[in-house]
């Protein structure tokens, strides 16, 4: 959620190009009716718990802000912004929906520079903070993962395991890309002390991620398309042969833009079924993460 994210308006259409072209190879495949040969999925309220991080480290950016310009000192405990207004703010960048919280809007004359000071202080506080405490995997999750990279997804309908090649992994964050390698290490064995070689080697995740990507690596941040297909071109695959799963109106938009087989919303995070069920992009809603399981298994 960098500011370069946020204010970059760069030209999209040599990348598109070129992912388009990724995999002339496979182009046979690429017509909407093989199976997907990869995920992209969302970190925040998709795959890792972190909202309270993200609440937290904001209320603080926040209240050092007012405190640094106004007579009447705050806390992060006092500062007045409600979980609510922080889920909402969650489908833009971090330095859009800080400076939305500081009660700017786009147009103001210091929407984008208020929005790059708060931004910056945001990510450099939040990503030290990053552990299995404070952004751990949704029960579930790891193991989907590693089954998935391993073509060992289980899909309940069909009361078997779906045997593939195994599908390549990405993941696109609105936030900072720091900030997204940090939770995947975080939730990774490999990178943990407690875990034996062996394990570690077996459970790996974040080894797994072919493409990983935030709004600062990124030409445009979602809603636009720009960083699926950053992902989709690093990981050798098209669009049409890809789903984009997250937890926002943003995720949807930015998967439609980009022109994705399907989009998947989750409800566990951020928006709950009457925001997400009437996004254009989203072609299922899932309550848990065997359903999401069981929604990406229709797609191998």
């Amino acid at each position: 959620m960098s500011a370069e994210g946020f204010i970059s308006n760069r030209d999209t259409s040599v990348i598109r190009r070129t992912s388009l072209a990724v995999s002339a190879t496979s182009s046979s495949e690429s017509n909407g009716s093989g199976r997907i040969r990869g995920v992209v999925f969302d970190i925040d309220g998709t795959l890792a718990d972190s909202w309270n991080l993200g609440f937290e480290a904001t209320k603080t950016v926040l209240a050092e802000y007012n405190n640094d310009r106004e007579e009447v000192k705050l806390s992060p405990d006092t500062y007045p912004l409600s979980s609510e207004e922080y889920h909402f703010g969650c489908r833009y960048t971090t330095p859009e929906r800080l400076a939305r919280h500081v009660g700017l809007e786009p147009g103001d004359d210091a929407f984008e520079e208020t929005g790059k000071l708060l931004g910056d202080k945001f990510d450099r506080y939040y990503v030290q903070l990053v552990d299995t405490a404070t952004a751990g995997f949704y029960d579930g999750i790891g193991e989907m993962l590693i089954r998935l990279h391993a073509g060992e997804l289980k899909g309940q309908k069909l009361g078997s395991g779906i045997s593939t090649d195994g599908v390549k992994l990405g993941a696109l964050t609105n936030a900072c890309v720091e900030y997204a390698h940090a939770v995947l290490k975080a939730n990774c064995p490999q990178h943990s002390s407690e875990a034996s070689s062996l394990d570690a080697e077996k459970a790996s995740i974040y080894s797994k991620f072919v493409s990983i990507h935030g709004a600062n690596s990124v030409p445009r941040p979602k809603p636009f398309g720009d960083g699926i297909l950053k992902c989709c071109q690093e990981m050798g695959v098209t669009p049409d042969q890809v789903i984009y799963v997250g937890d926002a109106p943003t995720d949807a938009q930015a998967a439609v833009d980009a022109k994705c087989r399907a989009a998947i919303g989750v409800l566990w995070g951020s928006n709950n079924e009457e925001v997400l069920k009437n996004e254009e992009g989203f072609d299922t809603l899932c309550k848990t993460t065997e359903e999401l399981s069981n929604a990406i298994a229709k797609y191998l």
